[in-house]
């Protein structure tokens, strides 16, 4: 049976490594892995997943409005799909992440997202929060903080390296560094304190 899995993490743990590595695995065995990116993260260019390690992959862009359902059950009427793959998976809608559960569901394609769960102040992401109540599996890619303590938590960062706690939700680039709670101090930044 097809399963939805949530590999998640605090920024810069390899979760866009550990997608390539699947995709490949995938393709060796003979497989079709689909692969997918948010259109509002540009990083590395329209269409790519690309890994801080230096490798890539091509991936099809998503925006809020994109069926995942429909989209797979229209590709296999013409070709297989073994494996749906989706990175910086928190910024699925609900909509898309319910969609995802149909492709497992009524499809049989597992769905792999990776994805981080909270922003720069500590709020769940929406399609996170989604997957963490509806996923087969979560698994959790571990990664450190300059504590030495495990991260959890994503600080933003200014070009001086100074931390943020106003802004939008979404700023997609580099400048996040991955923190320990403690580390983050969550009760200064969090607008959980304000309401």
């Amino acid at each position: 049976m097809a399963q939805l899995y949530f590999y998640y993490s605090a920024m810069n743990a390899g979760k866009s490594t550990t997608l390539l590595q699947s995709a490949h695995n995938y393709r060796e065995r003979g497989m079709r892995p689909l692969l997918y990116t948010p259109v509002v993260d540009h990083r590395s260019g329209s269409r790519q997943i690309s890994s801080r390690i230096g490798i890539s992959a091509e991936a099809i862009s998503f925006d809020r409005s994109y069926d995942f359902h429909n989209a797979l059950q229209q590709l296999l009427a013409s070709e297989p799909v073994h494996c749906v793959l989706i990175d910086e998976a928190q910024f699925l809608t609900p909509r898309q992440v319910l969609q995802l559960t149909m492709v497992c569901d009524q499809l049989s394609i597992p769905v792999l997202c990776y994805g981080i769960r909270t922003d720069f102040r500590g709020e769940p992401f929406e399609g996170s929060t989604y997957l963490l109540a509806w996923a087969d599996n979560l698994v959790e890619i571990k990664t450190i903080c300059r504590s030495g303590k495990k991260a959890t938590m994503n600080a933003r960062l200014d070009a001086q390296g100074n931390r943020i706690v106003e802004g939008e939700q979404i700023d997609i680039g580099h400048h996040y560094e991955a923190m320990s709670r403690k580390e983050f101090r969550l009760d200064q930044v969090s607008p959980v304190t304000h309401r």
